[in-house]
């Protein structure tokens, strides 16, 4: 078997390989794609089983994806984990590649969940809804601008029928007034588009009996409950409510030592569009619910707005994975 640890770059990969069967030790640096591509292929023809290491990183889907279709086995390792195991002061690319094949040898490495292909194909149409909704929500807070502007102040209601029609009465400069025009050119355009993703997410709950389930809880709509089924990937991969909130980065940082205790803002080291859909959508669950709205505003006596919105995020993760773990509806 060859075992190849890699260091990699958008650019290039520096490996470190060893044959098991003769020993044998190479290193060399792989120039994208052509040169890294032509490499894996010829491995892939000798009939040998080969083993990649990695560290967990952006920028490497196409490689992914080569490596599968040679049927090279890929571990990808948890970065902070590895990095840890560094002992050496000093850092080059070349040593990166080293300590992750000499962890693959020890059977050290710290090997992380991967999510399937079609998992993660789904979390890019709820990170491309997430996006066409903040520069649509750009768009209306600079139109909303231009109405102040002219003495025009009715919020949501600009956009109603009456709204738009006062936007587009106001004279104005020729450069404002094709600001204007594209904005709303800009705005016709992304509603539709939102409206296509939603029906489709719509769609992918109805195939997803966890997220149907989720969604039974109030405040949960389909994208949170969708999201959540998809970025937790199997709800059997933690033991306890804790380890998800740490893993959404919803946990404080903590910095203590001795007598003293001392605790700071959240991690924020898990995925950032669901902590955000956690977030919104326990301020939905606040105002439904007259338990949780009692909790949030002692919290926010004691605290402050900002953290007991995050708290009441965290304890509405922690209530979204013990029902997809017992397999309970909301009413249950």
């Amino acid at each position: 078997m060859i075992i190849i640890g890699v260091d990699f770059h958008p650019e290039f990969q520096q490996i470190a390989s060893v044959d098991t069967d003769s020993g044998e030790f190479q290193e060399q640096r792989l120039q994208h794609r052509e040169e890294a591509e032509r490499f894996y292929r010829e491995l892939a023809g000798r009939g040998v089983a080969v083993r990649v290491g990695m560290e967990a990183s952006g920028h490497a889907r196409w490689w992914e994806r080569l490596l599968a279709e040679l049927q090279v086995e890929l571990w990808i390792g948890d970065a902070a984990a590895i990095r840890s195991k560094r002992v050496r002061k000093q850092k080059t690319d070349r040593q990166d590649a080293q300590l992750i094949l000499q962890l693959l040898l020890e059977d050290r490495f710290p090997r992380i969940w991967i999510a399937s292909w079609e998992n993660r194909d789904l979390r890019q149409l709820l990170w491309h809804r997430h996006r066409m909704v903040q520069a649509r929500t750009r768009i209306m807070n600079q139109l909303q601008a231009v109405a102040l502007n002219e003495g025009l102040r009715c919020k949501k209601r600009l956009w109603r029928d009456a709204g738009r029609e006062q936007l587009e009465s106001f004279p104005l400069a020729p450069w404002a007034s094709r600001r204007r025009r594209d904005l709303l050119e800009l705005l016709d355009r992304l509603t539709p588009t939102i409206a296509e993703l939603t029906q489709t997410i719509e769609q992918e709950v109805e195939k997803c009996p966890e997220a149907q389930r989720l969604r039974t809880h109030p405040g949960v709509g389909a994208l949170t409950a969708l999201a959540f089924v998809l970025i937790i990937g199997r709800a059997d991969r933690f033991q306890c409510g804790k380890q998800i909130a740490s893993y959404l980065g919803l946990v404080p940082l903590e910095e203590s030592s001795g007598q003293r205790r001392r605790l700071g803002h959240i991690t924020k080291q898990g995925n950032s569009l669901l902590r955000f859909l956690l977030v919104e959508a326990a301020q939905v669950t606040v105002r439904s619910d007259p338990e949780w709205r009692s909790k949030y505003f002692h919290l926010a006596m004691r605290r402050g707005r900002k953290i007991a919105k995050v708290a009441m995020a965290r304890k509405l993760a922690v209530r979204l994975y013990w029902m997809w773990r017992k397999g309970w509806d909301y009413e249950q």
